[in-house]
């Protein structure tokens, strides 16, 4: 029978709940990511195990047949997305949605204020939360150099595209935080489905296999706390239009990227997101990561 630990990520929640839960949050990222290094845009623990994955290479035993297939697509598809191996279009997928991310925090760093003048706990949340996604897309980029991809470039986005992700963190709150939250909690759906991914794809080079697993466990563990961060910021209306644009918001994004339809089941991804509960996340990644009081049984 299926132990029921959590509730639904769109559990009711008053302001004094959300205000205790900032708090809490606030607690676990000073601990979680250690110090912020504005310049670098990195955190210190963060930094360490980026490096101790650097210091102790792993690289696949039979190196991509045809390299130059990913080189062609990663950026804009140019190929029949089912006329390419299963492994390269799991890379040129895991590379763009990385892309989307790396874009998205580029624009929001120099709206958010820097530790120095951020003046609410909220402040200080966001601008680590920033922090870490940079980490995030290091450790994308650690993935490419995992299979053999040195020579992937972090490209700008179409100019409309860019002009999007710039004017995002400008929105009105009311507006931003509930398309926040849906990104934060498709992130958490994505790598759970292309964690399933690594282990058919890579079935034939384990050592590759654990080590990409590891890479990716280290972002969906701050992807998840950020999931439960995001939702602190919205109250019961937003909670409930958040519900809504799952379907259309995920839909809408994942229509961009043709390697989607081809590797994962798109559909299912979507129930999932409406269904989110964190019950089904393995208890090593919650036990580092970050969960609301009022998403408890």
């Amino acid at each position: 029978m299926r132990t029921v630990k959590y509730l639904s990520i769109f559990t009711p929640a008053n302001a004094e709940q959300r205000k205790t839960n900032f708090e809490h949050y606030w607690e676990f990222t000073q601990q979680h990511g250690g110090e912020l290094f504005e310049a670098e845009k990195d955190l210190a623990k963060k930094q360490a195990r980026l490096k101790f994955f650097q210091d102790n290479p792993v690289r696949l035993r039979t190196p991509l047949a045809n390299p130059e297939a990913f080189y062609r697509n990663y950026v804009k598809m140019q190929d029949d997305p089912k006329s390419l191996d299963k492994m390269t279009l799991m890379l040129t997928c895991l590379y763009k949605f990385a892309r989307h991310e790396w874009v998205g925090v580029n624009g929001a760093w120099n709206a958010v204020p820097d530790m120095a003048n951020s003046r609410s706990i909220e402040d200080k949340i966001s601008r680590v939360h920033l922090a870490e996604e940079f980490c995030h897309v290091r450790l994308f980029n650690e993935m490419l150099l995992t299979c053999g991809l040195d020579k992937a470039e972090w490209v700008p986005l179409s100019p409309w595209k860019e002009k999007i992700y710039e004017l995002f963190p400008k929105m009105p709150d009311v507006l931003m935080d509930p398309l926040a939250f849906i990104t934060e909690l498709m992130g958490v759906t994505f790598y759970c489905h292309l964690h399933h991914l690594f282990i058919d794809v890579l079935a034939d080079e384990p050592e590759v296999r654990e080590r990409m697993k590891l890479l990716l466990d280290e972002i969906t563990i701050d992807e998840l706390a950020h999931v439960g961060q995001r939702r602190n910021f919205i109250g019961s209306i937003s909670t409930k239009v958040s519900k809504w644009l799952v379907k259309p918001f995920y839909t809408l994004f994942f229509s961009d990227m043709p390697e989607m339809a081809v590797l994962f089941d798109v559909q299912q991804m979507i129930k999932d997101g409406e269904a989110f509960d964190f019950n089904e996340l393995p208890e090593s990644i919650i036990e580092r990561s970050w969960i609301p009081s009022y998403c408890k049984a």
